[in-house]
């Protein structure tokens, strides 16, 4: 990931210092459970417990033997001295980095959730702020039928809400380790052994492995985390539109000495939310890699891992980058209440064009009749700037079977509300 969109949290988590450190954890937890078996003597986990190893070494070992795990194990064992001989006994390469790997992922996903937690408590508060504020609905980016800024907010918090579930269960489904050997037979360390390191770990053992922890897990869990960033995405959008000059209801914040444009100064540009549009476009490319990660040949070969060095560390930068920038976005957010009125205003009351064909037609009126009618007069209001109450209260075919009264109540912008309001979390 470029720097420009690494978070300080995952680049710790995700650096080569912390890899290794999470590494040699493993290794300390196999060696007790080893010597508590009596598979090899004592000390060894005790003394990994006391050395650090220097990725600068372990890279300058790589250029040699061509292997990070091999490289990582010879510098560990330059400080181990004997005891060194015992270290990774039983193991093979995968055992040690699939385990680490998850431990790892576990902690970027702890931090995620709650920024998400975060995240959606500011929706919330939106929602409920606005939840009896008239915003008029659109579907085909034209003019529909009135709804609230809550109500829509309300539609953010769920999806949000929805993605964040999926990725408890995302986490749930990735908690696995394995010390099953080099083809998943368990072939030099028994499964009962596999099991103590696991609980050690608080993880659970694979149920069946090959020399790797199967794929497929880890396709969900990018799966996921992309269903998160669209709905992340879905508000920026909505902002986006919502903040074009002809609409103007909402804005993103614009800090004091903040500029738009290098050669416009009137400029406000939705730039921070263009932004988030713009990663999540990366980010839904991770899916195809990680899908194809999938299919391995036989017992593993090594096509997944470097295409995972890649979208894992970046999935997790984006996505905690992402949800910052949106806190950031909605915590601050620009409502202009006094537009989402002119709005409906502007609409010229075509927005009640469906209630008034359905009394029409508790009249008695034929449906495709009526349909007509009431179109023609929807037109009439756009286009001449009429508003369409004040066309039906003067079309005497309408006034027929309505009352002024009824007419009044058909265009009653809290009637289209009514069900929002009792409806409020």
């Amino acid at each position: 990931m470029i720097e420009r969109y690494m978070t300080k949290e995952m680049a710790r988590i995700f650096s080569d210092d912390y890899k290794f450190t999470k590494w040699l954890n493993v290794e300390q937890v196999v060696a007790e459970v080893e010597t508590e078996s009596g598979i090899i003597p004592a000390g060894l986990s005790r003394k990994i417990s006391k050395i650090k190893v220097d990725p600068r070494r372990i890279d300058e070992i790589e250029r040699s033997v061509n292997h990070d795990v091999i490289a990582f194990l010879h510098a560990a064992r330059e400080k181990l001295g004997s005891h060194g001989t015992w270290l990774h006994f039983g193991l093979t390469s995968y055992d040690l980095v699939d385990t680490a790997f998850v431990l790892i992922i576990k902690e970027a996903l702890a931090i995620v959730s709650t920024e998400i937690k975060g995240l959606l408590k500011i929706i919330d508060r939106l929602s409920r702020e606005y939840w009896k504020t008239p915003q008029m609905g659109r579907t085909h980016g034209v003019f529909a039928q009135p709804i609230t800024f809550g109500y829509k907010a309300r539609s953010w918090y769920e999806e949000v809400m929805r993605a964040h579930i999926k990725l408890e269960l995302a986490e749930k489904e990735i908690s696995y380790g394995k010390l099953s050997g080099a083809v998943g037979a368990y072939t030099m360390l028994a499964p009962a052994l596999e099991r103590k390191v696991m609980r050690k770990l608080k993880l659970k053992p694979e149920p069946v492995s090959t020399q790797v922890l199967p794929r497929d897990r880890f396709a969900f869990l990018i799966a996921v985390m992309t269903l998160y960033v669209c709905a992340i995405e879905r508000i920026a959008t909505e902002i986006r539109n919502l903040t074009r000059t002809e609409i103007g209801e909402l804005a993103e914040p614009f800090t004091a000495r903040q500029k738009g444009s290098s050669a416009m100064p009137h400029k406000k540009n939705p730039i921070t939310c263009e932004r988030i549009s713009g990663l999540a476009r990366i980010f839904r490319g991770y899916l195809i890699p990680a899908y194809e990660n999938i299919n391995l040949w036989h017992e593993r070969d090594i096509t997944n891992s470097s295409v995972e060095r890649v979208i894992i560390p970046d999935a997790f930068h984006l996505i905690h980058y992402l949800t910052i920038k949106m806190k950031w976005v909605l915590d601050n957010l620009i409502v202009n209440t006094q537009r989402m009125k002119d709005n409906i205003l502007a609409s010229y009351g075509v927005y009640a064009s469906q209630y008034l064909m359905n009394r029409l037609i508790e009249r008695g009126l034929d449906r495709d009749i009526v349909y007509r009618h009431v179109q023609k007069l929807s037109f009439k209001a756009i286009q001449d700037k009429i508003n369409l109450e004040d066309l039906v209260n003067r079309d005497r075919k309408i006034l027929r079977y309505l009352k002024p009264a009824e007419i009044k109540a058909i265009f009653s912008i809290d009637y289209f509300l009514r069900n929002i309001y009792r409806k409020r979390p």
